[in-house]
């Protein structure tokens, strides 16, 4: 089986949630791709004041993408930044943190569990026996304990995933981005990008990219991860003598916060089989169109895809697509604010093409 399908695979997974404060809706789409690699998280009530959303857009296997789902959330709670009401470090340190649990026996057995090419993964039997699976005591994610077995050296996984969350408490918003899914707010109609795309033509990206002993070919990162930033791809991140936030590639995140105000109607999370397709303004602008009709914010998401989606195989629209439409509720105590704040001086207006 090649890159792409004969036919698209339409058929989305949708869910709609939410409570006091937001309702959310949440779709994802296979498409032309011969593989889903893309995951998504979205806890409304991560405690009693945060709501917890994430797009993970995998690429070389699903595995990395499936467990960031499974995992960045737990971690974010569990750090002791979080529980002192820094969240911005909770996340910061949550990301580089799945790098660190991916390795070793334990990264090894769970990410080939997690994985769509289990066959393929050398000594799995070998490895399931050896080591069956460790539970967690006392029900803390961060007790990652290390695990004996054949895979004891597993360096983590060559393939990788993106990773775009935001983080909802009171009236701060939270965003934090590896890689090139994108965070976008509607305030009053106008789109805003509340994260920036890690390409490698970037100078900052380019910058650490050759600093730490890689190159840019065509576009892309040692000629083939057109990322600079993502979380796995542990080959580009072999340099022993640089710390995890100066690699070849970084799952090191930016972070956006973001006070809320009473013109802020959505966010958007979405991979970038979305914004391929269409700029952010333009997103926005539709979103704003079907919400006049759709009741299901997941409905809406479900439309997003079938506008993108390419009438045949090859080039934009041909991606895996998730996204992820969060409506903050009107006639919430919400400050009213000026301009969207940015604690990395990242947030801009997007273009206006429509």
């Amino acid at each position: 089986m090649g890159v792409y399908l004969s036919s698209p695979k339409t058929e989305k997974s949708s869910e709609d949630g939410g409570n006091h404060r937001l309702r959310y809706g949440l779709s994802s789409m296979q498409g032309w791709r011969a593989t889903m690699e893309d995951a998504h998280a979205a806890y409304p009530d991560l405690d009693s004041s945060t709501s917890f959303f994430g797009v993970y857009d995998g690429h070389g296997g699903k595995a990395v993408a499936k467990f960031c789902a499974k995992y960045l959330h737990q971690q974010v709670l569990k750090h002791e930044a979080y529980s002192a009401g820094d969240l911005g470090t909770s996340l910061q340190k949550s990301f580089l943190r799945m790098d660190e649990m991916m390795r070793g026996q334990r990264g090894w057995r769970e990410l080939a569990v997690l994985g769509d090419k289990i066959e393929k993964v050398s000594g799995m039997i070998e490895g399931l026996i050896w080591s069956p699976k460790t539970v967690d005591t006392d029900g803390h994610s961060d007790d990652w304990s290390f695990e004996e077995g054949p895979h004891s050296d597993f360096y983590g996984p060559n393939c990788g995933s993106t990773a775009c969350v935001a983080v909802i408490r009171n009236t701060q918003l939270i965003v934090a981005n590896a890689g090139d899914s994108r965070c976008v707010i509607s305030r009053k109609g106008q789109a805003y990008n509340l994260s920036k795309d890690h390409k490698p033509d970037l100078e900052v990206e380019k910058d650490r990219i050759l600093k730490a002993g890689g190159f840019i070919q065509v576009g892309r990162v040692n000629g083939s991860l057109n990322l600079a930033r993502a979380i796995g791809d542990a080959e580009l991140k072999q340099n022993r003598s640089l710390p995890p936030e100066k690699q070849i590639v970084t799952a090191n995140p930016d972070i956006n916060i973001v006070e809320l105000c009473d013109d802020d109607e959505f966010l958007v999370l979405a991979c970038d089989g979305i914004w391929d397709c269409m700029s952010s303004q333009q997103l926005v602008d539709y979103v704003k169109e079907q919400l006049n009709s759709e009741s299901r914010l997941s409905g809406v998401c479900e439309k997003v895809f079938d506008r993108c989606l390419a009438p045949t195989a090859g080039g934009e629209g041909c991606d895996n697509m998730t996204m992820i439409l969060i409506q903050l509720k009107q006639g919430a105590p919400l400050p009213l604010s000026g301009e969207v704040s940015d604690s990395n001086n990242s947030a801009a207006k997007t273009d206006e093409t429509s």
